[in-house]
């Protein structure tokens, strides 16, 4: 009876334990993660740390300060990680406060000379983008400018001078086809149209020509669906683009 009592107080001694080692597993990849979720959360939070700071920076100036030609981006420099990444992050946001300023400005031209149903601006991840209808520079299936058009370039060319980014002119067509001499296909006439209005502009005042290019895309980037009048309309524009420095 004393045998049998002392074989089962060994019994229990030894359990099975081998159902730690799933155990210790499933803890292991649920600390993986909440690591990977703490770090996705970090980023996103710091993206819009930067997009708050930066319209907090514009409407807060109350002056074209930004608009100068001394408060262009700081440039990077080289340096530990930590430090480069937040000396991008602020060049980042004095550069959207800048291009905010910019588009306050052209906006204000807009309205100032009724013309908001030839041109307008939109703030992109690219840049700063200011749209203008083909009938305000163009004559139809024409990339000669009309003479009204010349107020338009002149004054953008003005906007342009205190700034050092890279500005890129690009002409869009709609998808109605053209054959002619001149212009056998919608990419000769985008193309004709952003190249002279870019010229134009940079006749107009003391701008550096290496910082500008011109492209023509035809009508294969609409900005509305071409199966109705007002659409088509909306794809024949020029568009001037001032690009980002830092993304």
């Amino acid at each position: 009876m004393s045998r049998k009592k002392h074989r089962e107080k060994h019994h229990e001694e030894h359990m099975d334990e081998t159902w730690l080692i799933p155990y210790a597993d499933l803890l292991t990849l649920l600390l993986a993660l909440f690591i990977v979720l703490f770090a996705s959360a970090q980023v996103d939070q710091k993206k819009f740390n930067q997009i708050a700071n930066a319209f907090s920076a514009a409407f807060s100036s109350g002056s074209p300060a930004l608009f100068d030609s001394t408060m262009t981006p700081p440039s990077v420099t080289e340096g530990p990680p930590t430090s480069n990444n937040t000396e991008k992050s602020q060049a980042y946001m004095q550069e959207t406060a800048q291009l905010l300023e910019v588009k306050k400005i052209v906006d204000h031209y807009i309205a100032e000379n009724n013309l908001s149903g030839d041109l307008n601006t939109v703030l992109t991840d690219d840049g700063l983008l200011i749209r203008i209808k083909d009938t305000a520079l163009f004559p139809s299936g024409s990339a000669d400018l009309l003479p009204e058009s010349r107020r338009i370039g002149t004054a953008i060319a003005q906007m342009l001078v205190p700034l050092q980014q890279k500005i890129i002119v690009s002409g869009h067509t709609d998808n109605v086809p053209i054959n002619t001499r001149e212009f056998p296909s919608n990419w000769d006439l985008s193309s004709k149209r952003s190249l002279n209005f870019m010229k134009f502009i940079i006749s107009q005042d003391k701008l550096q020509p290496e910082r500008f290019s011109a492209i023509g895309y035809g009508e294969y980037r609409p900005v509305a669906a071409n199966d109705s009048v007002d659409g088509r309309a909306k794809n024949r524009r020029v568009e001037v683009l001032i690009s980002r420095t830092y993304r």
